[in-house]
């Protein structure tokens, strides 16, 4: 009954391996267990975790395989500081994996059946996702139990993010998942207060998505500093502990949380 939440942006530079990394770090310090997904065929969470590139059948393209022993290649993250974040790495390997799920009978639903057949004990298990809306998004989307959404405050990533709503919608339906992955929010990011594009779009997207029943999470700041940090391999909160931006995860944070919270009262009420 873990949450399964899958950071979907069909936009480069949008900032889904950052708000993975941060999400799993502040539910680290919240004692929960985290999983990291990494379905990014560049690999980026690799490098913003601080671990060397592994070899193909460390990643997660060895799961995918219908060889798939059970064993997942996690590895740890940030152990000097937490024992609470695992990580699933991928690489260019999955380029050749996307290839080959187009071609599989259950290939949108296979990341699901590995995590039933042979399930992960995480609170949270977190699926970074490469910026297309092609088969290893659609695979995350049939797995998860939420997704969210990060945007950069630009008008052709805020184009693309109501593309991605029709996408979702689409195969939701097309792929009759039941129950329906919900839609946790939109998370803007790299906003720019001095930016007068950045404040009205900010100030209107609220009221754009509670016409469809979404909510918009507070902005993620720009800042060097998440370069900074990404470089040495650590969130900012380690890279930076007194930076005012690692309090910018806090609230979507803190909405998981009452999340497994929530699910772990159904569990135990069964």
């Amino acid at each position: 009954m873990q949450i399964r939440l899958a950071v979907i942006s069909n936009a480069g530079g949008s900032g889904k391996t950052t708000l993975s990394v941060h999400l799993a770090y502040e539910l680290a310090k919240r004692k929960h267990s985290v999983a990291l997904m990494d379905l990014d065929p560049q690999g980026s969470l690799t490098l913003f975790c601080g671990l060397a590139p592994p070899e193909p059948e460390q990643t997660l393209a060895s799961v995918l395989k219908d060889k798939f022993d059970g064993t997942w290649p996690l590895v740890n993250c940030w152990s000097d500081y937490t024992d609470k974040v695992v990580i699933c790495q991928g690489g260019m390997v999955l380029t050749q994996t996307a290839d080959e799920l187009v071609l599989h009978k259950r290939g949108a639903y296979l990341l699901g059946d590995c995590l039933t057949d042979s399930p992960l004990e995480h609170d949270l298990i977190i699926f970074d996702c490469p910026a297309t809306l092609g088969p290893l998004p659609l695979m995350a989307l049939a797995a998860c139990t939420h997704i969210v959404i990060p945007v950069q405050l630009e008008p052709k990533s805020i184009q693309g993010a109501a593309h991605l709503l029709e996408w979702y919608y689409y195969h939701c339906k097309h792929l009759r998942l039941k129950p329906v992955p919900e839609i946790l929010g939109f998370v803007p990011n790299q906003y720019d207060a001095r930016r007068a594009t950045h404040r009205q779009m900010l100030a209107s997207l609220p009221g754009q998505l509670e016409q469809m029943g979404i909510r918009a999470f507070p902005a993620i700041r720009d800042s060097a500093e998440f370069v900074n940090a990404s470089g040495q391999g650590l969130p900012i909160h380690l890279y930076r502990p007194s930076h005012p931006a690692k309090d910018d995860f806090k609230e979507i944070a803190t909405f998981l949380v009452s999340l497994i919270g929530k699910k772990s009262k159904v569990t135990a009420n069964k």
